[in-house]
């Protein structure tokens, strides 16, 4: 079983045999991301705790799942108001320092599955009830993810900070704008906390292979009409000096993630303002990495969820 030098697409799929695997993808010369693979070469080991071995050997790919394992994620970092454009819609200053917040790793899911919107989530403002029929302030936000790898790193400065950066993804940070603000207490986690609310994929591209992470397109569709569309080199502030300013003091493991935020079109930014609906299918996407594509569903009565 020879081993090839590097991975380009890392992907964790169901392959034939019912196992999940870690793999990298196979694309076809006629398509450009992993979404297209139907084969991938097996990995062996753990790619975020051993040492890195793509081998010959080629399995079948009957589901792409989020590409890293939440179980092997330490943490899940972050940063708001991080393009220019995206602080100018919403009438914000742009911030001297990154606005960090947190998700849990249960937030994590793959690039095709299903965003469920939980009963709590289900609110139009601070004190009413959904009305019957209208959607909840769920919104979207594409962002290009950092993936941190392969060696932990702490205090590193700005022009050595991309040596610790694995890969790239995309994803989609949905986000409940009632529970974000008029009910968050002044801090953001508990509109972004979800079970499911922090889909990426389709894989992890490697660094080299992705070059400049300022030179990127990322954009959103909501049922096929574009929302967002944009630059990466709008950020406030750039993939490295997101990665310094994240390890003083505090050690990044390989596996941590980190969301660097979303350009402008965001659903809370518009006039009138565009909530995501039962049903509606919605799409994001970054440059040289691939798509996120999920459906939303409303949670139904009858799960059972207190009112709060």
């Amino acid at each position: 079983m020879s081993s090839l030098k590097r991975f380009q697409n890392l992907i964790r799929f169901i392959g034939s045999d019912g196992l999940i695997h870690y793999g990298d993808a196979i694309i076809p010369s006629s398509a450009s991301s992993a979404s297209a693979a139907t084969e991938a070469f097996l990995v062996k080991g753990n790619p975020f705790t051993t040492p890195l071995c793509v081998t010959s050997t080629r399995a079948q790919i009957l589901k792409l799942l989020s590409p890293i394992a939440p179980s092997d994620v330490g943490t899940l970092r972050c940063l708001g108001l991080n393009y220019r454009q995206h602080a100018n819609e919403l009438s914000l200053p742009f911030p001297e320092f990154p606005v960090l917040f947190f998700k849990p790793t249960t937030t994590l899911a793959g690039p095709t599955d299903p965003l469920i919107v939980p009963r709590i989530a289900q609110r139009r403002d601070k004190y009413s009830e959904r009305e019957e029929g209208a959607p909840a302030e769920v919104d979207y936000e594409v962002e290009l993810v950092i993936v941190i790898g392969p060696k932990p790193v702490r205090d590193v400065p700005v022009e050595k900070a991309l040596d610790y950066v694995l890969g790239y993804t995309v994803g989609n940070d949905y986000s409940q704008r009632t529970w974000q603000s008029a009910r968050g207490g002044g801090q953001w986690s508990l509109g972004k906390m979800y079970d499911g609310w922090a889909p990426i994929g389709p894989a992890i591209v490697a660094a080299d292979i992705v070059g400049d992470p300022q030179a990127l397109h990322v954009s959103t569709t909501v049922n096929g009409t574009t929302v967002q569309d944009g630059s990466t080199g709008d950020m406030i502030f750039s993939v490295a000096q997101a990665v310094s300013f994240l390890s003083q003091g505090s050690t990044l493991m390989p596996g941590d993630l980190i969301f660097t935020g979303t350009p402008s079109g965001v659903g809370a930014g518009r006039t009138p303002r565009l909530w995501l609906k039962h049903g509606d299918e919605v799409t994001v996407s970054l440059s040289k990495v691939g798509s996120v594509t999920n459906t939303i569903i409303y949670e139904s009565a009858e799960s059972g969820t207190p009112k709060l």
